[in-house]
C-alpha cells in the first residue's frame, strides 16, 4: 500500500504512524513545504514554498490567509498531479487540513481515499480568541476568523473522513462535520517516556539535579508566551521563591511567538516580563529549547510540572510529562480538563490565578510524597488513553475503514 502524507512543515503529527507503516513494508511518502527530519524508508517530496499572506491592502487583511492557503493547496495538487502522470498514485492520502494543503487533492485524485487531520477550527467564542480578559473580538476580527476556516471547510467537504487528537478539539468543528471526524491522538512512546527514580540532569553551571532531591518546578512550551501561560507561571515563580528559597524553576522554550502576538514594545515576552521581577538567576533558569532526550530527563526529575494553556491545541509536552509520572499542575481550561481530573491524576488551578498556582506549588514542595498517588494515576492515564501502540492501531483501523468505504 502506498500512503502519502501531507503536512506543510515536515512529518508533524504523522511521524510515528509514517515510520510504523514504512517499517512494516508499506510505500510511504511525505508531501511538504519544509521537512524537520528524515525517516528511514520514507520518501520526502517538497513542493515550492509560497510567500506568506499578503498584507498590502485593506482587502488583504481579510483574504490574505485564505489566499495563502489556496496557493499552498495548488502546490500540493500540482505535486500529486505530477506523481499521477508518472504512475505514482497513492492508495490513500492523509493530510493536515489547516493550511490548505488538502483543498484540491480530490480534484487531481478523485478516486483516491483522503483522510484529514482536524487540529483546530477557529472560533470567535469558546476557544482561544476572547479568552484573555482584555481580548474583546470586534466584528472585523470575527469576519477574519470566519474566513480563516475557508480551507478547512472546503477540505472537509471533499475528503472521506477526518480525525482530531482530542474530543474538545473535535467539538470546535461544525456539528455536521463532527459526524465524520473520529477522535484519535497520535500517541506517546510510554516505553521511552516513563518514570525513572534514578534520573539526573546536569545543568550548564555544573550542578547535577537528581530525582527526589532538589525541588524542581518545570515549565515547557515551544515559546515562552501568553498562550501557554508563561506570564502567570513566571509571576507564580516569583511568589514561590520568596517563600521557598530552595525551589528551582526551569523554564524551557524559545523567545519567539508561536501563537498570539508579541509584546507591545517589541522583543520577547521573557525579557519583557523578567524586567518586572527581581528573580535570583540561580533559582529561575532559562535553557532555551532543549533536546527531546533532555526534556524526558527533566520530566523525570520534576517535583511539579506547570502546564497552562488557553483553550487551544493540547501540547504533546503535557502528555509526555504525565507519561514520565510528573505531577502536573495545569490550568482548568477545556483541553487540560479532558486529560486531568484535579485531585485524581494531577492538580488544576484557574488560568489567571497566580496566587492559587503559587500556593499549589508550595503545597507540593512541602509534602511531595503526599502526591505520589496522583503521579501514578497520571502515568496510568497515559497508558490507558495515549499509549503509542494503541494510538497507531486506532489510526490504522481508521485507514482501513476509509479504504473500505470510500
Amino acid at each position: 500500500m502506498h500512503v502519502a502524507f501531507v503536512h506543510r512543515r515536515g512529518f508533524g503529527q504523522f511521524a510515528a504512524l509514517a515510520e510504523h507503516l514504512a517499517t512494516n513494508g508499506h510505500d510511504v511518502s511525505l508531501i511538504c513545504e519544509t521537512v524537520d527530519r528524515r525517516l528511514p524508508s520514507v520518501r520526502v517530496i517538497r513542493h515550492r514554498a509560497e510567500p506568506g499572506p499578503r498584507t498590502d491592502s485593506q482587502m488583504a487583511r481579510y483574504l490574505g490567509i485564505p489566499d495563502h492557503h489556496v496557493r499552498i493547496g495548488h502546490r500540493v495538487a500540482e505535486t500529486f498531479d505530477s506523481m499521477a502522470r508518472q504512475g505514482e498514485r497513492p492508495d490513500i492520502v492523509i493530510g493536515h487540513i489547516g493550511w490548505g494543503s488538502m483543498m484540491f487533492v480530490k480534484d487531481v485524485l478523485p478516486k483516491t481515499p483522503a483522510l484529514g487531520y482536524c487540529e483546530f477550527f477557529y472560533r470567535a467564542e469558546g476557544a482561544d480568541v476572547g479568552f484573555a480578559p482584555d481580548d474583546k473580538p470586534d466584528a472585523e476580527t470575527r469576519k477574519r476568523l470566519r474566513l480563516r476556516n475557508i480551507a478547512q471547510l472546503i477540505s472537509l467537504e471533499a475528503i472521506d473522513g477526518g480525525f482530531s487528537p482530542t474530543f474538545w478539539q473535535k467539538s470546535l468543528y461544525p456539528a455536521a462535520a463532527q459526524k465524520r471526524i473520529a477522535v484519535c491522538h497520535e500517541g506517546v512512546d510510554t516505553q521511552l517516556f516513563r518514570p525513572d527514580q534514578r534520573a539526573s540532569l546536569r545543568l550548564p553551571d555544573g550542578r547535577i539535579l537528581k530525582a527526589g532531591e532538589t525541588p524542581v518546578i518545570t515549565f515547557v512550551a515551544r515559546d515562552l508566551e501568553p498562550y501557554r501561560g508563561f506570564p502567570q507561571a513566571l509571576e507564580a515563580a516569583a511568589k514561590v521563591v520568596r517563600q521557598n528559597p530552595d525551589a528551582l524553576f526551569i523554564f524551557v522554550g524559545g523567545d519567539g511567538v508561536s501563537y498570539g502576538t508579541p509584546p507591545a514594545g517589541g522583543g520577547s515576552w521573557k525579557d519583557t516580563l523578567l524586567a518586572q521581577y527581581d528573580l535570583p538567576a540561580d533559582r529561575v533558569l532559562f535553557p532555551g529549547a532543549i533536546s527531546h532526550d533532555l526534556l524526558r530527563q527533566l520530566y523525570q526529575i520534576s517535583t511539579a510540572h506547570i502546564y497552562l494553556t488557553y483553550p487551544f491545541v493540547l501540547s504533546w509536552s503535557v502528555i509526555e510529562a504525565m507519561a514520565c509520572g510528573a505531577l502536573v499542575i495545569g490550568s482548568d481550561t477545556q483541553p487540560v480538563q479532558e486529560v486531568i481530573r484535579s485531585g485524581q491524576n494531577g492538580l488544576l488551578v484557574p488560568f489567571y490565578d497566580t496566587d492559587a498556582l503559587a500556593e499549589t506549588i508550595l503545597r507540593v514542595l512541602d509534602k511531595p510524597a503526599d502526591f505520589m498517588p496522583l503521579r501514578v494515576a497520571a502515568r496510568r492515564t497515559i497508558e490507558h488513553r495515549f499509549r503509542l501502540a494503541d494510538c497507531i492501531a486506532r489510526q490504522k483501523s481508521l485507514i482501513d475503514t476509509v479504504l473500505r468505504t470510500a
